[in-house]
């Protein structure tokens, strides 16, 4: 069997590097190759720093589940009682119809909506509907520059962009978590950046995941590029948009972590919501998050993100096994700064992969593709 060392050494011909970890068991096999940046000025290293992007997904769906288990609040609680911006949705009567053509929805927006992206707001697979080009409008584009909005603004603007579907009804992309975000500090009545430090972060050893590089970690954090005419293009440089605090602190996508933490958090949800001998999450709550909660229908709609798997709360779940590397219950996902994390309950297997460069859509780039591969192959 070839070495997970091997395999990203032959695609950072195209990427500066990456960082690698497949844990069978109890068993941690890490690999890091190339540099942190395209000039090579450092190798890159195992507690490498990253911009997970929507790997940040599963973790604050996590979070929410962790106020559920406190009863603080339950999974079909109209979100009103927290998010009153949102007490009265309208619904564009089409989607391909004018946005100021609406209906009222039919019932509340809940808290599973959020969880399970059936809350009406998100990104379709026709990404030029009105309703969407207004919620990019309102909100900017979560792919651009750092969001100068603060949570309560943030908000302000969603609730006068129209539902782009009836509550429940269809799966739409990436809004669901920022507004999980936002409930979050809603409920907890403190910041999204500082609920999560104590309740998920501590307890679980992630001493490296959060909003902000301290000034004394800048030196394991990558540099960050998309693919340019000429070449890969610097979009984030260690010192920038991570350097200090965000306003919006992006439930969506505003995470930097590392190959472990990302290991810690995964194994957390193969342990069934214990970490250190404590329990965080009751096992049901971790069951709940890593099923599929999708119709066949929302399934198909979804595909051009999704692949045709469903949805659990915060990630994918394997549904068909089309693809060598896809196991029924495979549950994770990935980022579109060039990340993936999964888990598969059944087997005991935790997959993390990171990379610097933004992919250009939502398809596997190959060396994830045949990363996945390998981190499913028992070793020889």
């Amino acid at each position: 069997m070839a070495s997970l060392t091997g395999l990203l050494t032959r695609h950072t011909g195209g990427l500066p590097g990456a960082v690698a970890l497949v844990a069978r068991g109890d068993q941690v096999e890490a690999a890091a190759a190339g540099s942190a940046d395209v000039e090579g000025t450092l190798p890159m290293a195992r507690d490498s720093l990253f911009r997970i992007a929507s790997l940040t997904k599963p973790i604050v769906a996590a979070a929410v589940l962790l106020l559920a288990d406190d009863g603080e609040l339950a999974l079909d609680d109209p979100v009103a009682r927290w998010l009153p911006e949102l007490a009265s949705p309208v619904v564009v009567r089409t989607p391909a119809g004018p946005v100021d053509d609406v209906v009222p929805a039919v019932r509340p927006i809940t808290v599973a909506d959020l969880l399970t992206f059936r809350c009406g707001y998100g990104f379709a697979a026709d990404m030029t509907l009105p309703a969407v080009e207004l919620l990019f409008q309102v909100l900017g584009s979560p792919a651009g520059s750092a969001r100068a909005l603060s949570p309560d603004e943030w908000l302000a603007g969603l609730a006068q962009v129209p539902l782009l579907h009836q509550p429940g009804e269809a799966w739409l992309y990436d809004t669901g978590s920022d507004l999980q975000g936002v409930l979050i500090a809603r409920v907890a009545g403190r910041p999204l950046p500082e609920f999560l430090a104590e309740r998920l972060f501590e307890p679980l050893g992630m001493a490296d995941t959060g909003f902000t590089v301290p000034t004394a970690a800048l030196g394991r954090f990558t540099s960050a590029y998309r693919p340019g005419e000429d070449g890969l293009v610097l979009v984030d440089a260690p010192e920038g948009r991570w350097s200090a605090p965000p306003p919006f602190p992006s439930g969506s996508g505003g995470l930097v972590s590392t190959a472990d933490d990302l290991l810690a958090f995964a194994r957390f949800l193969r342990d069934e919501g214990t970490a250190g001998g404590h329990r965080l999450l009751t096992p049901e709550s971790v069951h709940r998050m890593t099923t599929d909660h999708l119709t066949p229908a929302q399934r198909a709609a979804a595909r051009p993100f999704l692949q045709g798997q469903g949805w659990g709360f915060g990630g994918s779940v394997d549904v068909d096994a089309k693809e060598p590397w896809e196991v029924p219950g495979r549950y994770g996902w990935v980022g579109g700064a060039g990340t993936a994390l999964h888990l598969t309950p059944a087997r005991g297997t935790v997959s993390v992969l990171l990379t610097q460069v933004e992919m250009t859509s939502p398809e596997p780039t190959p060396l994830m593709r045949e990363f996945w591969t390998y981190a499913v192959t028992d070793p020889a």
